[in-house]
């Protein structure tokens, strides 16, 4: 009787454990514009909350040209939390910005 028990409890927590729904996300929505060799943009949002847009364009720094990327995405953590984070990729680096990263 207590295996029976036992193994109905843990039915009852396999079946109560929160589903992946990443892997059954649907696209909502879909921009892609490659505007050649000046740049790009390219945004699109999941069913399960993720969201990410993102440009990049050529800039003149000095005699050379360096590709600018600006962009954000965003998320639905395990906590319910959504989180986004902004970031600036370009000739100074990866610059991420976003309330829960630490600032330097």
């Amino acid at each position: 009787m207590k295996t029976i028990i036992a193994l109905a409890f843990v039915v009852a927590l396999a079946l109560a454990a929160p589903l992946d729904d990443s892997k059954t996300a649907q696209i909502l929505k879909y921009e892609n514009d490659n505007i050649g060799v000046e740049g790009y943009k390219f945004a699109f949002e999941t069913s399960d909350g993720h969201q990410r847009q993102e440009q990049g364009e050529l800039k003149k720094v000095g005699d050379e040209e360096a590709l600018v990327v600006r962009g954000s995405y965003s998320f639905t953590a395990d906590d319910g939390q959504v989180y986004t984070v902004n970031y600036v990729a370009d000739e100074n680096g990866f610059q991420p910005e976003g309330a829960h990263l630490p600032t330097v």
